[in-house]
């Protein structure tokens, strides 16, 4: 039995995979099939009355494999791996980011029921949250960063007398601009408005920091979310999404999945059990790239505003939370440049190195404008509010050396000021 005190990075190279009964296949293969064969009807039958919830796990019982659309080999061992990282008792894959998102939020959340959220958050879910959810008679409120427990509590009461919501979702750091949330505070929020008949779930989106650079479910979140496509996955190759957290909130988020068909491919799991081995050295380089990166941008005069985890007010409450909930500053950077969107798409389209892509999380570095990309379908007096202006340019830093990159974000911003200088003249 392999010592559960290992790290993550050490277990991602062999847990809940045996070489031995692989014909010695160091590497798990790729179980490229749609359904399994039963030893017995009787292991059939437990089989299926554990996959629809039926009941519960007998002591030392094994949920074995049935269909694909159900598990399979390659997505049991990866959801066993990501769990490690977030000290989780259960995880679950899906066909993407927006798939564990829909799922998890609308296996909680019921018509008519209420879902609290931040905001910012990724322009795919605020599009859900906006413009699905009212289809299915629910009703949303949001909050933003620095809001205090009592001012959220009782914007819900007063937008729902008499109405709990069944899920708090929060995003953060939110996208694009880097927005931090208090865990523990949403935690005490979620508590609040939890009864003895109905718990609200809360659920985080740990997107931007990943699993290797903040922990949710240790400050009192019953969920954690990623789109795995990001660094979880960290080549731009496969499209994917994940929750952790408690075999109880896990397992009824996957009876949905089942019915949803949104469970992950074989041979994107596959992958992503490669990709698993190597996220936290990639995840630590790219944070190191990414506080150089930001350090050259504060102090040009073409940017404004640098929106970096690295470069909080020394003193101020998001700095406190920093602190107490983020075990790095990650790799995302949001700049306003000086001027707004002319500026800012004259920028991109002569940054050269970067990938002018959406995105974010992987090997190369990207770049986006989140007003008309991302997050083009959020409202515009919400965009407005929450920061994501015309000026406002989105970097994921890569893999490359960061000189390189600061050489060409030199150049691209080079370009601005002489056009604007020409203007002026």
């Amino acid at each position: 039995m392999m010592n559960k005190q290992m790290k993550p990075e050490s277990l991602m190279m062999s847990h809940a995979y045996d070489a031995h009964e692989h014909q010695g296949a160091v590497k798990c293969p790729v179980y490229q099939t749609s359904t399994f064969a039963f030893n017995s009807c009787e292991e059939g039958k437990a089989f299926f009355e554990l996959a629809y919830g039926l009941r519960d796990k007998r002591e030392g019982e094994e949920m074995g494999m049935i269909y694909s659309r159900l598990n399979h080999p390659n997505m049991d061992i990866l959801e066993k791996r990501l769990a490690l990282w977030d000290e989780a008792e259960a995880g679950a894959f899906f066909s993407s980011g927006m798939a564990a998102i829909s799922t998890t939020i609308l296996s909680f959340v019921k018509p008519g029921e209420v879902l609290l959220f931040s905001s910012p958050v990724y322009g795919g879910t605020d599009h859900f949250i906006h413009h699905v959810l009212p289809q299915f008679n629910i009703g949303v409120v949001s909050f933003v960063k620095g809001e205090k427990e009592d001012v959220i509590i009782e914007r819900v009461e007063k937008n729902y007398p008499g109405r709990r919501p069944s899920m708090v979702y929060v995003e953060t750091p939110g996208n694009p601009t880097n927005s931090i949330i208090d865990i523990e505070m949403v935690a005490r929020i979620a508590r609040y408005f939890s009864s003895e008949e109905k718990k609200c779930v809360f659920a985080v989106d740990n997107t931007f920091l990943g699993p290797v650079f903040q922990h949710p479910l240790q400050f009192g979140a019953d969920l954690v979310v990623y789109s795995a496509t990001k660094f979880i996955g960290g080549h731009s190759d496969v499209v994917a999404g994940a929750i952790t957290g408690s075999a109880n909130l896990v397992g009824q988020v996957k009876v949905m999945r089942t019915f949803f068909g949104s469970q992950l491919d074989p041979n994107s799991s596959w992958l992503l059990q490669r990709s698993l081995e190597t996220i936290k050295i990639r995840m630590e380089a790219q944070a190191k790239s990414a506080l150089v990166v930001a350090n050259f941008l504060k102090d040009h005069p073409m940017v404004d505003k640098v929106h970096f985890l690295g470069m909080l007010d020394a003193d101020s409450e998001m700095q406190q939370i920093f602190n107490k909930q983020c075990l790095s500053a990650g790799s995302m950077i949001a700049f306003d440049i000086a001027g707004g969107e002319k500026e800012a798409f004259m920028f991109l389209d002569n940054l050269k190195l970067f990938k002018l892509a959406v995105s974010l999380g992987s090997t190369e570095s990207l770049a986006e404008h989140p007003a008309t990309m991302t997050h083009v379908d959020v409202s515009a007096e919400d965009r407005e509010k929450l920061g994501i202006s015309p000026s406002l340019v989105r970097l994921s830093i890569g893999l490359e050396d960061p000189q390189d990159l600061i050489e060409q974000i030199a150049n691209a911003l080079e370009v601005v000021k002489r056009a604007n200088s020409s203007a002026i003249c």
